[in-house]
């Protein structure tokens, strides 16, 4: 289906639903295709699960520790005084 611009304005609640149903709608200004009005694909929903790596998975203690220089300098490079 194409429409105009102007029809699009004045139907476009109708235009989403006819879209979200499956329908793909394109719209023109001066019969020249401008965009396409297609459904969402959203897909499932997942649900999140919580502790999936429980007891798999080991932190250090000093995991937050700041870095030595040198541990720095191979990440960001040598410090330049």
């Amino acid at each position: 289906m194409q429409v105009n611009i102007y029809e699009a304005k004045t139907r476009l609640s109708e235009l989403v639903e006819q879209a979200h149903a499956g329908a793909t709608v394109i719209i023109a200004k001066a019969g020249t295709p401008m965009a396409k009005l297609v459904p969402l694909d959203v897909g499932p929903k997942r649900k999140i699960v919580y502790g999936l790596l429980k007891d798999q998975i080991e932190i250090a203690d000093d995991f937050d520790a700041p870095m030595s220089e040198e541990e720095l300098a191979s990440w960001e490079g040598p410090i330049e005084p």
